[in-house]
């Protein structure tokens, strides 16, 4: 099977998912500098959110570049990652609109867990299709930086309860960290 509609389906999922929370964002009721005020947190955390789609979206492009054909396994596993990102606008909204209480806190860092999961059991089963020679698998290696990222979503997710602050400060690290160019995978197309 050739990849085309895969992609084609998931840069759709994406931009609705930037569509969805875009429109989430209310206009103010005032016309003040302070009627912006009790819509920062919610826009802040749509800013980290796009962050997090757009990497995926680029990541999941860059991706499938080495992809030279699928299978079944990986229309699941690209499924799975998407159900998981669907997921975002609603988290991102429960968490700005309660100004990052510990609870929507700890279920945003819940679903940002499992879509990086799902990331790395889509990566898995591309790399089982093409082969451990394949240039996805040599571009990935061990995939240290998506391991440390699901470890890092983990603490998060606990300290939540004891100061949403830091799992706010982890989030961020975690985009900051994937925002960094990561020249892996262009580099092995070039060879």
């Amino acid at each position: 099977m050739t990849k085309v509609r895969l992609e084609a389906f998931s840069d759709g999922v994406m931009a609705i998912l930037i569509t969805i929370m875009v429109l989430e964002l209310r206009v103010p009721t005032g016309s003040d500098w302070e009627a912006l005020r009790p819509l920062l947190p919610v826009f802040l955390t749509y800013v980290l959110s796009f962050v997090y789609l757009g990497i995926y979206w680029n990541n999941h492009h860059h991706m499938f570049h080495t992809v030279n054909r699928i299978n079944g396994k990986i229309l699941w596993a690209n499924l799975h990652l998407l159900f998981w990102l669907s997921l975002v606008p609603f988290v991102t909204g429960w968490m700005g609109e309660n100004h990052f209480a510990p609870l929507p806190t700890a279920v945003y860092g819940g679903v940002m867990l499992l879509a990086g999961v799902a990331y790395l059991i889509l990566e898995r089963a591309i790399v089982n299709e093409q082969g451990r020679g394949s240039k996805l698998a040599a571009a990935i290696g061990n995939e240290t930086k998506g391991k440390l990222s699901a470890a890092l979503y983990a603490v998060a997710i606990p300290l939540a309860f004891v100061e949403q602050w830091i799992s706010d400060g982890i989030y961020v690290f975690v985009a900051l960290m994937w925002l960094v160019p990561d020249r892996r995978i262009e580099s092995k197309l070039k060879e």
